[in-house]
């Protein structure tokens, strides 16, 4: 049982809803409720009645609050004393990224970690979202900025922003406009990485979505910017964010089109690991990289990103 979600159980009882205790919280609405829907399982029992109005305690929850309630006094007593005995924070932090995340976060995030915390050893990765995924699981790393994978059950993950996806081709390619439709981008040969993870496991579930099949070109597995390489090339066309092709757009390097009918995203999140112990001061450290990260996208630093939308809720 997550102690974590028996805090977000006793403040929701206190306000009665489950979108005004995230707001006041400044955590996603969706990332709460799977949080609640958690701790039911694990106690199987129902807490809450959910209405238009907002929530409501049933008998299990209204017996479980009275002990949640003095957990979460408890937790806040340990983390002032984790303050006052480890204000300099961990010795060593590894914090890392998907390459298109890294590229857009890890200045202003390193920045703040050394201002916060200027004793701690900062080590930065990039590697791709299944690696970090397993590294999280091993203790490699103590904190990740991934998309989110289709699979999260050994992961901790706060949703923080949503990010369109955009059909990429060559400069020599007929002109784009601002959009394309799935069908239309899956038709042309594209250039994908191998691994079914990511960006093909999602191109493979537009393509059957669509009953096409994928003309794939090439396979790369190396970086983003050998795949641009590729494309720039002629070789063929590609899928991508739009804050990795940016510069070579405005260069008029490539064209880029966001994908449409349907509109594709991906959500970003901020993960650690549910199967081993937090780092000294890491509440402090994820919420500032949270912050960093939304403070990236409202200052117009991460192209075609915005704050992760709540999800309609009951309540």
């Amino acid at each position: 049982m997550n102690p974590i979600a028996l805090e977000y159980f006793v403040k929701i009882a206190e306000s009665g809803s489950i979108s005004r205790t995230a707001i006041e919280l400044g955590i996603d609405p969706s990332s709460m409720t799977r949080h609640i829907a958690r701790l039911e399982a694990d106690l199987k029992v129902r807490l809450f009645h959910r209405s238009g109005r907002g929530v409501m305690l049933t008998d299990a929850g209204t017996l479980l609050l009275t002990r949640a309630q003095a957990v979460s006094v408890a937790l806040d007593q340990t983390r002032k004393l984790a303050v006052t005995l480890s204000d300099e924070g961990p010795s060593r932090l590894v914090i890392a990224a998907q390459p298109t995340l890294a590229q857009r976060s890890f200045a202003a995030v390193a920045r703040t970690m050394r201002a916060r915390f200027p004793d701690t050893r900062m080590h930065m990765v990039e590697a791709l979202g299944h690696q970090l995924i397993n590294w999280l699981v091993e203790g490699k790393i103590d904190v990740a900025l991934l998309y989110v994978p289709s699979q999260t059950g050994v992961i901790e993950m706060d949703v923080l922003l949503q990010e369109p996806l955009y059909f990429v081709a060559p400069p020599d390619h007929v002109a784009l406009g601002p959009t394309i439709s799935v069908a239309d981008a899956l038709r042309k040969p594209l250039i994908l990485p191998s691994t079914p993870h990511g960006l093909r496991e999602l191109a493979e579930s537009l393509a059957a979505s669509c009953t096409m099949q994928l003309q794939i070109e090439v396979e790369c597995d190396g970086s983003n910017a050998i795949t641009k390489n590729l494309v720039q090339a002629g070789i063929g066309c590609t899928i991508l964010p739009l804050a990795t092709v940016t510069e070579e757009v405005e260069q008029g390097r490539l064209q880029a089109a966001r994908l449409v009918s349907p509109v594709v995203t991906r959500d970003i999140a901020i993960a650690t690991a549910r199967n081993r112990p937090p780092v000294i001061g890491q509440w402090d450290i994820l919420q500032s990289i949270r912050q960093v990260v939304v403070d990236q996208v409202t200052q117009g630093n991460w192209p075609g990103v915005v704050p992760h939308a709540a999800a309609t809720l009951s309540s």
